[in-house]
């Protein structure tokens, strides 16, 4: 087949959405098919470029871009309306990337609507990709959850009436979401939670759904036998400053243990300078304890998740937490929010993590510090984990998957047409 990938936005290790753009592109070239990935910035990484994936650039004014977020752009940076209608949305406050994406990637389409047998939107999610039906080409969408679980948690966050009328008019693009998604004829999302969370947030009949769980690549190992883990060391990926990745629990969670243990907090992330985390961190005074990263290798971060004790995923909710996945498949222990999806990637509780209730900092501090005194289940629960993610999560297999979607909308579309004649 010959498959048309859309991702408004694909960050490359921050975020599912360039990850799943990455490892699904290259196993369907694996599988003998063709992708063209159509992407605005950030731009992601993809594998076997030349050799069955090939990356188109849709850019966007990428306004939201460090060192300079919220810009705005010189009069020639203004090719067109869809510019001119991105800037405007921006400076009202709304988030106008998957609109603006999506009219400058069905223009592209309608021009080559004969290159493709198929398009598979990553979320995007928008009312102009509505009209790739009547191109000519069946539609298939990707939704990892429903945004409107970030809305909701913002809000119950943000404080004084701005600030909720800010993070309001942000998210107004979810509801152009939830009335797409309603009219779409193929969803894939990543879990069974997802799947509910979508019926019932967008109102899509669950019969249009099917779970496909993400995979997770080779490289994620357990460390070398000769490569101890850092006593005292907890690691965390997510996003700092975004409260849907409960990032705040686990700081004063941190802070409480740190009073009593030698402990090292390592997060996986970048924090906005002078925001939200950074005044928790400097509050609660353990900014010498708390150390961030980013912008490291593949291999660096491998290494890095496997050096710690243990891990701990804090998040409010989550369509499916790849970070968990990944974890997992280095051997690293886990404490784990009993939230969204994360209880179906790590099983049963006590299988291969410890489950918490989701913003619960006591509950938190008494799991961490029971896993950190009891080095035999740590390591028990370690290869666990690397046994459940050997027999479930293979992006081979996610592919598979994914491909046997395609032909079933393929056939329905075909079938839908000749009636339609």
């Amino acid at each position: 087949m010959r498959i048309a990938l859309l991702s408004y936005r694909s960050k490359p290790h921050v975020g599912g959405q360039g990850v799943y753009v990455r490892h699904l592109s290259r196993e369907l070239a694996r599988l003998g098919h063709s992708v063209e990935v159509f992407s605005g910035q950030p731009y992601p990484d993809l594998d076997l470029l030349g050799e069955g994936v090939t990356l188109t650039k849709v850019p966007s004014l990428d306004l939201y871009a460090e060192p300079n977020p919220f810009r705005n752009p010189r009069p020639a940076e203004l090719r067109d309306l869809v510019d001119v209608e991105e800037w405007l949305r921006m400076r009202t406050g709304a988030f106008p990337e998957p609109l603006t994406f999506a009219r400058r990637v069905v223009r592209i389409l309608a021009e080559r609507r004969d290159d493709f047998d198929l398009v598979h939107d990553n979320q995007t999610l928008a009312s102009p990709l509505l009209r790739v039906p009547g191109l000519g080409l069946p539609l298939v969408t990707t939704i990892h959850h429903p945004i409107s679980y970030d809305r909701r948690i913002e809000l119950a966050s943000a404080e004084g009436w701005k600030k909720r009328f800010g993070v309001r008019r942000w998210y107004s693009f979810v509801a152009m979401q939830a009335r797409v998604a309603r009219k779409l004829p193929s969803i894939i999302t990543v879990s069974e939670s997802s799947k509910r969370d979508i019926v019932t947030e967008f109102a899509v009949a669950p019969d249009r759904i099917r779970p496909i769980l993400l995979g997770v690549p080779d490289r994620f190992v357990p460390p070398a036998a000769d490569a101890p883990r850092v006593p005292g060391r907890i690691l965390a990926m997510a996003s700092a400053d975004a409260p849907l990745k409960g990032v705040a629990t686990l700081l004063e969670a941190f802070a409480k243990l740190r009073t009593e243990r030698d402990l090292e907090l390592v997060l996986v992330s970048k924090p906005k300078p002078g925001g939200v985390t950074e005044r928790l961190v400097d509050r609660l005074a353990i900014a010498d304890s708390v150390r961030f990263v980013h912008g490291i290798s593949d291999d660096e971060l491998v290494s890095l998740m496997g050096s710690a004790e243990l891990a701990c995923v804090p998040s409010l909710y989550e369509g499916f937490s790849l970070p968990t996945a990944e974890l997992m498949a280095c051997g690293t222990p886990l404490v784990v929010s009993r939230a969204g999806a994360i209880p179906e990637v790590v099983g049963p509780d006590g299988l291969c993590a410890d489950q918490v209730t989701p913003g619960d900092v006591g509950e938190l501090v008494r799991a961490l510090g029971a896993l950190l005194d009891d080095p035999a289940r740590r390591a028990r629960y370690g290869a666990a984990g690397r046994a459940r993610v050997e027999a479930s999560f293979s992006w081979h297999a996610v592919a598979e998957r994914v491909v046997a979607t395609y032909e079933q909308t393929i056939s329905d579309f075909e079938e839908l047409t000749r009636a339609d004649r």
